[in-house]
């Protein structure tokens, strides 16, 4: 498995324990259609969050949110309404949440709402 993978994959473990701990209900780890994949699908009160996860070893190449760009922004507002058809969900709100992970001293920091 490729050093980037498993980076990946533990900052995506880290974001999900940080979530649970704060009393949001998982819905789906790793959804993936056409249009892409998405890292967290989770619900809070009645709210259902996609979040997108970025984990890295340091800041040298700025940090970890700068890297969702719009156009990534845009795939998963896409992914989002695909998700929205495909669950048969009408009347729900959605949000869009970063989580990183900085993986040199084991901090998550949520950005709610995103974009």
């Amino acid at each position: 498995m490729h050093l980037n993978r498993i980076k990946g994959n533990f900052g995506e473990k880290m974001a999900y324990n940080y979530l649970k701990e704060k009393g949001y209900s998982i819905i789906e780890t790793n959804f993936k259609n056409k249009i892409g994949e998405v890292d967290i699908i989770a619900k809070k009160e009645y709210i259902i969050i996609f979040i997108e996860v970025k984990a890295r070893s340091n800041i040298n190449y700025g940090h970890p949110f700068e890297s969702v760009n719009s156009k990534k922004q845009d795939k998963l507002r896409k992914l989002a309404q695909s998700y929205r058809k495909i669950r048969g969900l009408t009347d729900v709100q959605f949000r869009f949440d970063i989580i990183e992970v900085f993986l040199n001293k084991g901090k998550v920091n949520h950005i709610e709402n995103a974009f």
